[in-house]
């Protein structure tokens, strides 16, 4: 009894200087879908916020100096071995810090599934159509992250100065190059020139730690307001209609359901980063570029991008007094039309199926054969330029030369992402045609009786509520 009183009486002082009772009881009954496949995002959110904590932790260990220094620490295999700063600082941590090789694993794990989540999650959009009108913005907002994380992530595993990070880097400092005009520029801003420089590692640690999450955590949020404002989508069912929402309210339910997710999400990366290894840079040793190693590769998010450097034939094209290197059409061409391409999605679509109207009902994916099957195409398009990246792997693994095996998916990537997209097309035809198929045959009576028992049998769960939209507003 006591602490209900303090509570009324501290929520009533809060109330009569803020007014915000209101706010917080419309907030409480936000309606939720309960569909496993919105959590994507969700995963995402998380995993942005163990990256952010891990660090800030690490970002207080961490020396961004190319300046060179003789090591005598913990690992003693490279005692009085000449290397920068950074890496000196980056053994400290993994040996040295309390706690510092565990919180650096759960930092580089989460980097992985965040850009995971977010993937995963625009594929659910991409391919249920969430992103038609009122959410373009949204798909453009999530596109972006997705393309910050990508740049933040080599950022990350690039200013550790390591072998591994050093080749990454040369790499990229070729791709930037390549770029017509302002390539050289760009590779000043961001890179202070030819790598490697004194500049190099500073300004990708204020890129990495200060920039990027700064624009990450704005877009993130203006995201999540906009996702509030809107209300959600949900997949067709009982009661769903483009002015209903139902699902779950945010108080109770849905509050446990997604800390029990924070809390699956943060125990999983804690457990990967306690016992599963990742990117020993101890024993890459420090980098030297006459000692740049056969079969380097990045982490799987940029593997496509490798892939397509490695399949693409050497061809460079003269425009008068300027050189356009070959390595332009894979590494920046090739990904600047993907990227626009996804960008004008929601546009041409729209332009296309004069679709102008609101739509809150998703789309299921056989329900629209021809985009499912594109996705489908570009899935498996990018999952042969992935495997591509190792090739020199693949080569080993089966036995072969290299030179076969680049062949081989050099003549995969043409013919498989077409037999993909053909091969869904169809099997979404098919799967139509069954439902419509079973529509016909089966009676309004027969549909009412076999509905009851499978909305009984798929709905254990929290009591499901109808958020029904008004003209005014929520």
């Amino acid at each position: 009894m006591i602490t209900e009183k303090i509570a009324r009486q501290a929520s009533e002082a809060i109330d009569s200087r803020l007014r915000a009772a209101k706010f917080i009881r419309t907030a409480l009954n936000h309606v939720f879908p309960d569909h496993w496949s919105f959590m994507l995002g969700e995963i995402a959110l998380y995993s942005f916020m163990i990256l952010v904590v891990t660090g800030t932790y690490l970002a207080l260990f961490f020396h961004a100096s190319s300046a060179k220094v003789i090591y005598n620490g913990s690992y003693h295999a490279l005692d009085g071995q000449k290397v920068s700063v950074a890496y000196r600082s980056v053994l400290n941590i993994c040996f040295d810090v309390p706690a510092g090789l565990l919180v650096r694993q759960m930092h580089h794990w989460a980097a992985l599934i965040f850009l995971w989540a977010i993937l995963a999650h625009m594929a659910r959009i991409f391919l249920t159509a969430a992103y038609r009108k009122p959410r373009e913005m949204n798909w453009l907002i999530g596109l972006t992250l997705l393309v910050l994380a990508l740049v933040n992530g080599f950022f990350g595993y690039s200013m550790l100065d390591d072998l591994l990070s050093g080749t990454g880097l040369r790499i990229g400092y070729a791709i930037l190059i390549s770029i017509p005009l302002v390539g050289p520029w760009l590779a000043f801003l961001f890179m202070g020139g030819t790598v490697p420089n004194p500049a190099t590692l500073p300004r990708m640690f204020a890129l990495h730690i200060f920039l990027v999450p700064g624009l990450i955590t704005a877009l993130l949020g203006l995201h999540l307001f906009m996702i509030w404002r809107q209300l959600h989508t949900n997949y067709p069912g009982p009661k769903r209609t483009n002015r209903t929402i139902v699902g779950s309210r945010l108080w109770p339910a849905y509050t446990g359901k997604s800390i029990g997710l924070l809390l699956l999400v943060f125990g999983v990366i804690a457990g990967l980063g306690a016992f599963f290894q990742i990117d020993p840079v101890w024993t890459y040793g420090p980098y030297d570029p006459a000692s740049t190693m056969a079969g380097a590769q990045p982490d799987w998010y940029l593997g496509w991008v490798e892939g397509a450097l490695r399949l693409f034939p050497g061809v460079n094209l003269r425009l008068g007094h300027w050189l356009i290197p070959e390595i332009f059409f894979p590494a920046v061409l090739m990904p600047s039309l993907l990227f626009l391409f996804l960008y004008s999605w929601p546009f041409t679509e729209k332009l296309f199926s004069k679709d102008t109207g609101d739509q809150n009902v998703l789309r299921l994916p056989y329900e629209q054969p021809f985009l499912t099957a594109g996705g489908a195409g570009l899935f498996i398009f990018l999952l042969v330029l992935l495997v591509s990246g190792g090739d020199d792997f693949l080569a080993l693994a089966v036995g072969g030369s290299v030179v076969e095996i680049r062949t081989i998916l050099r003549i995969v990537v043409l013919i498989a992402p077409p037999c993909a997209a053909v091969l869904t097309y169809f099997i979404c035809v098919r799967v139509m045609r069954r439902k419509a198929l079973r529509t016909r045959m089966t009676s309004p009576e027969a549909s009412a009786e076999a509905a009851a028992p499978d909305e009984m049998a798929l709905e254990p769960r929290p009591p499901v509520d109808v958020h029904e939209l008004t003209p005014g507003g929520e």
